[in-house]
C-alpha cells in the first residue's frame, strides 16, 4: 500500500470541531490530540512503512491516532473502530474530521501494528510524544523505576500438554515425508494433528506413568530424526521448544522410565502457544503468568520517559541499566544545583546498578535492603566489617579474620569464641558459633544504608519514589490491554505496552494544560 495522506482542510458545515469545543473539557484528551496530532503524527513520519505505487493507505495520522485512543480506553480493535466511526470525539480528535468521514475495517489496526513492529522505529508514537515534552521542557533530571505484572493472553500449560503441544508444533511446520518418517518411530497411537491433552486415565498412577515415558520417547524419536538436517527458521524453532519443555520438565530413572521430574527448572517455558512468558512473583506471596512492564517516569511532570517488557522472571534491576541510558548520559554535565538523581524501591538496590549509577555522576537513591538475621538474632550491621584490613568485630568486640574469595566474597567465623559470649543468645543458635558472611561488593552496599539512614534521605525518598506507583496505577486502571496483555511475544507486548504509556502521557499532557512544542 503507498501511503494515504489525512485531509488539509475542514469542512466548516459537516466539521465536528464546533460540536466538540463546546462541550469537551479544556484539559481533554481529545482537545490535545486535536490541536497537536498533525504535529505527532504527521503522516510522512510513517512513510518508510509504505511503498511507493500502490491503493492509499489509511491516513497514518488518523490510524496512530485511534491506536492512542484505544489504548487509553482498553477497547478492542473492533470497539475501536465502531468509536472511530460513531463517536464525534474520535473524530475531532483525529483532526476535526467531518462527521460523515468514513471509517475503516479493524484490519487496519493490526496491520499498521505489524508494520510498525517490523520498522527500525517500532515505539514511534511513544518517542514522538516524549520528544515533544522534552522539547517543552517538561522532562528533568530525576528518574523513578518501577515495574508491574502483565498477565499473559495464554493459559499456562501442563507438563504433559506442553510436550504433545510441541511435538504437534514441530510437525505441523516440517514437510510431510519428516513428518511421515517422524511418525513411523512413535510409541502411541497419536498422530498428534491437533493440539490438547491426551486422553488418559488420570486417577490410574501407572497409567499417568506410561503416557509421560510414551510421550517422551516419541518427542525423542522426532528429534532423532531431524538431528544434524538443515531445517528453515520455523522448523529449527519449533524443534528447540521441543527438546526445551522435554529437558525441562521431565528425567529418566535409572529403570529407563521417562518421569516427570521432581524440580522446577530455572527460566521454565509454561506455554508453548507463547514460549517467552514465565512464572514471575512481584512478592513472596504473590505470583503470576505473563511479563513485567517497566517504567522510568520524570516525577515533577509525572510522564513516563521509558518503557521495558521483560518475561516474568526477569529481576527489576535487569533492564534498569538500558532505561537509564537516556538520563545517565547527561549526568557528568548537569549542573550541581541539578544533578541526575535516580530512585527506585528494593527492587533495584543492587550493587551493580548503584555502582553503575555512580560510575555515570548520577546519585543512586534506590533502596538497598537493611541485613537481616534469623529469629531475631543480630544483623550484619551490628558487626564492624573492614573489608580492606580483612577484620570483623562482633557486637562483644571480639575481632576476627575476615577471609576473601576470589569474587570478593567474604567469610568470617567466631567458632569457639562464641562459647562463653554473654551476648551468645541474641547472636546464633549454632553450636560451631557464628559465621559472617560478606557480599562481594559489600562496601558499595554498607555506603548505600549508610546513606539511606540520613533522614533527609529518608524525607527525600518518600516525597518522589511513590509518584511512581500512581502512574502505574494509571496504566493499569483497564484490565483489557493494561494487567491483561492483549497480544502475545514479548516484543510485541513491549511495542503495546509503550503506546499505552504514549496514551497515558498524552493524557497527563492534556492535564498539564497541552504545553508541548
Amino acid at each position: 500500500m503507498t501511503l494515504g495522506r489525512a485531509p488539509a482542510h475542514e469542512d466548516l458545515f459537516r466539521s465536528t470541531r464546533e460540536l466538540c469545543e463546546a462541550r469537551l473539557p479544556e484539559r481533554s484528551i481529545f482537545r490535545l490530540l486535536a490541536a497537536k496530532a498533525h504535529e505527532l503524527f504527521p503522516d510522512d513520519a510513517f512513510a518508510d512503512l509504505y511503498v511507493a505505487n500502490g491503493r492509499p493507505s489509511i491516513a497514518p495520522r488518523i490510524v496512530s491516532v485511534v491506536m492512542v485512543l484505544q489504548r487509553y480506553s482498553g477497547m478492542s480493535d473492533r470497539e475501536a473502530v465502531d468509536a472511530f466511526a460513531f463517536d464525534a470525539r474520535w473524530k475531532y480528535a483525529a483532526g476535526a474530521l467531518d462527521y460523515d468521514f468514513p471509517g475503516f475495517v479493524h484490519t487496519v489496526l493490526v496491520e499498521m501494528r505489524e508494520r510498525l513492529r517490523r520498522s527500525e522505529r517500532p515505539h514511534r508514537i511513544f518517542e514522538a510524544v516524549i520528544g515533544s515534552a522534552r522539547d517543552a521542557g517538561l522532562i528533568g533530571r530525576k528518574r523513578v523505576l518501577d515495574s508491574t505484572a502483565l498477565y499473559d493472553a495464554v493459559a499456562t500449560q501442563d507438563t504433559v500438554t506442553l510436550v504433545r503441544s510441541a511435538l504437534v508444533g514441530l510437525l505441523a511446520v516440517v514437510d510431510s515425508a519428516l513428518a511421515d518418517e517422524m511418525r513411523s518411530g512413535f510409541e502411541r497411537v497419536d498422530d498428534y494433528r491437533k493440539p490438547g491433552k491426551p486422553s488418559c486415565d488420570w486417577d490410574d498412577a501407572k497409567a499417568r506413568e506410561a503416557l509421560v515415558d510414551a510421550l517422551a520417547l516419541d518427542g525423542g524419536a522426532a528429534l532423532a530424526v531431524v538431528h544434524g538436517l538443515q531445517l528453515d527458521p520455523r522448523a529449527r524453532q519449533a524443534a528447540e521448544l521441543l527438546a526445551t519443555v522435554l529437558g525441562q520438565d521431565l528425567e529418566q530413572g535409572d529403570d529407563d522410565v521417562f518421569r516427570i521430574a521432581r524440580r522446577v527448572a530455572q527460566d521454565r517455558v509454561i506455554s508453548t502457544v507463547d514460549p517467552e512468558t514465565r512464572h514471575g512473583h512481584k512478592t513472596a506471596a504473590r505470583g503470576f503468568d505473563g511479563y513485567k512492564g517497566h517504567v522510568s517516569i520524570d516525577p515533577d511532570s509525572e510522564l513516563i520517559v521509558t518503557t521495558e517488557v521483560t518475561a516474568g522472571n526477569v529481576g527489576d534491576a535487569v533492564p534498569a541499566a538500558t532505561m537509564l541510558e537516556e538520563v545517565l548520559a547527561t549526568a557528568k554535565t548537569a549542573p550541581a544545583d541539578e544533578p541526575v538523581a535516580i530512585y527506585g524501591d528494593s527492587s533495584y538496590g543492587t550493587a551493580d546498578l548503584v555502582e553503575h549509577i555512580e560510575a555515570a555522576g548520577a546519585e543512586a537513591n534506590v533502596k538497598v535492603q537493611p541485613p537481616s538475621a534469623a529469629k531475631g538474632h543480630f544483623a550484619q550491621d551490628a558487626f564492624t566489617i573492614d573489608v580492606d584490613a580483612k577484620t570483623v568485630v562482633c557486637p562483644n568486640g571480639v575481632l576476627v579474620k575476615l577471609r576473601l574469595q576470589k569474587d570478593g566474597a567474604g567469610t568470617a567465623d567466631y567458632g569457639v569464641a562464641c562459647a562463653s559470649c554473654p551476648l551468645r543468645t541474641q547472636c546464633t543458635d549454632s553450636a560451631s558459633g557464628r559465621t559472617v558472611r560478606t557480599h562481594p561488593k559489600h562496601k558499595t552496599l554498607a555506603r548505600s544504608r549508610a546513606a539511606q539512614r540520613d533522614p533527609e534521605w529518608k524525607q527525600r525518598y518518600r516525597a518522589i519514589r511513590p509518584k511512581v506507583e500512581r502512574k502505574i496505577a494509571h496504566l493499569m486502571r483497564r484490565k483489557h490491554g493494561g494487567r491483561r496483555a492483549r497480544v502475545r511475544g514479548r516484543i510485541r507486548v513491549a511495542q503495546d505496552f509503550a503506546l499505552l504509556a504514549a496514551a497515558v502521557n498524552l493524557a497527563r499532557l492534556a492535564t498539564l494544560g497541552g504545553a508541548i512544542g
